[in-house]
C-alpha cells in the first residue's frame, strides 16, 4: 500500500469569463487520487471537514479508489485556495489556511492512521508549512516510517504561504535526511536555492540524503538525478488547458508505476527502471494538463503510452535486465 499525507482543499478557480468554480485540490489529495486512478491502493492521511466541501472531497476519494485513513472529521471549515489561471494555463494561488481542516492534524491522530505494512509514504505541499500538521508529518517520518518503506517528498513550495522561510528550510532539510525520492519543479529549486542553476540546485538536494531527485520543467525535458549520473524523459506535447495538479500527477504516477512493477527503494539506483518511471510520469502529467483542474488520467487512458503498456505493468524481465 502507498500512503499519502498532506492537505486536501477546495480550489476556487476564477475562469476567464469571471465565473468561479469549486474544484477538489491540494497537493497530497491530487497525488493520492492519481495513484488510485492508476490502479494502486492508496491511503490518504489528511483531515477533512464536516462541511459541504469536505463531503465533496470525500466523495472524490471514494470515486478514485482512495481510502480515507483519518476518520475524524474536523468542525473547522475546509481549507481554501483561490486560483487564477493566466493565458499559458499557469495558475496563481492564494491560500486560506489558518484554523481550517487540513491544518488541524495532530501527531497522535496521524500516527494512528498510518496503515501497517506501507510500502511507500508520500508527503509534502502546504502540509509542510502550517501547524500542527507540519510538525506531525515530520514526527511521523522520523518515528513511524518503517526502514524498508520508500519515502517520497514533494516540497511543492508556495512562497506566498511561507511566513518563516528559515524555519521552513530547516524542517525540509531534516525531512530530506529520511527521504529516498524528492520531486521538485524548477520553480521549487529557484525558491530553495536562489540564483543557482537548476542542475546545481538539484545536485545540492541529492547531497542532503535522497537516492533520487526528480526535476520537472513544464513542457521541457524531465530529469532524474542519481548519485552516479542523470537520466531524462521527453514530455509529450499537448494542448494545455491548465497546469493545475500536473506536478502532483507526476509524483503520484512515478510512485504508482514503481509499485506496479514491484520495485522497492533498493532499485532507485538503477537507471533503467528510473528512466521508464520518469517517462511514465511525464505521460500522466501531460494528460492532466489537457483538462480543467486537477483531473489525472485513469490507467485505461495511459495503457498504450510509453512506460504504461501491458496494463501499466512493465515486463519484469525488461526491468530486471537493466
Amino acid at each position: 500500500m502507498i500512503a499519502v499525507t498532506g492537505e486536501a482543499l477546495t480550489d476556487l478557480v476564477v475562469e476567464n469569463d469571471g465565473r468561479v468554480r469549486a474544484r477538489p485540490g491540494g497537493g497530497a489529495f491530487n497525488t493520492a487520487r492519481t495513484i488510485g486512478r492508476l490502479g494502486q491502493v492508496p491511503a490518504f492521511l489528511g483531515r477533512l471537514s464536516r462541511d459541504s466541501f469536505g463531503a465533496l472531497l470525500r466523495a472524490k476519494l471514494d470515486e478514485d479508489g482512495v481510502t480515507l485513513a483519518v476518520p475524524h472529521l474536523a468542525d473547522a471549515p475546509t481549507t481554501l485556495a483561490t486560483v487564477e489561471v493566466d493565458a499559458t494555463g499557469t495558475p496563481c494561488y492564494r491560500f486560506y489556511l489558518a484554523g481550517t481542516s487540513a491544518c488541524l492534524l495532530e501527531y497522535p491522530m496521524l500516527a494512528a492512521a498510518l496503515p501497517a505494512g506501507v510500502a511507500a509514504l508520500h508527503a509534502g505541499g502546504l502540509a509542510l508549512v502550517v501547524e500542527p500538521i507540519a510538525t506531525s508529518i515530520e514526527r511521523l517520518i522520523a518515528a513511524d516510517m518503517a526502514p524498508e518503506a520508500l519515502g517520497m517528498i514533494d516540497p511543492n513550495c508556495r512562497p506566498e504561504a511561507i511566513v518563516d522561510r528559515r524555519a521552513y528550510l530547516a524542517r525540509l532539510s531534516r525531512i530530506l535526511r529520511r527521504a529516498d525520492v524528492v520531486k521538485v519543479s524548477v520553480e521549487d529549486l529557484g525558491y530553495l536555492f536562489p540564483g543557482a542553476p537548476p542542475h546545481t540546485a538539484a545536485a545540492a538536494l541529492l547531497d542532503q540524503g535522497p537516492e533520487l531527485v526528480l526535476v520537472t520543467d513544464g513542457p521541457r525535458t524531465a530529469r532524474a538525478l542519481l548519485p552516479g549520473g542523470e537520466v531524462t524523459a521527453d514530455v509529450p506535447a499537448v494542448r494545455v488547458v491548465d497546469t493545475i495538479g500536473a506536478g502532483d500527477a507526476f509524483g503520484g504516477a512515478f510512485l504508482a508505476w514503481w509499485s506496479a512493477n514491484e520495485l522497492t527503494k533498493s532499485d532507485l539506483l538503477r537507471s533503467g527502471p528510473v528512466r521508464e518511471a520518469l517517462q511514465a510520469a511525464a505521460e500522466v502529467a501531460s494528460l492532466t494538463c489537457t483538462r480543467a483542474g486537477a483531473e489525472p488520467p485513469w490507467l485505461a487512458e495511459v495503457g498504450s503510452r510509453p512506460g504504461w503498456r501491458s496494463g501499466g505493468k512493465t515486463s519484469s524481465a525488461r526491468v530486471r535486465e537493466e
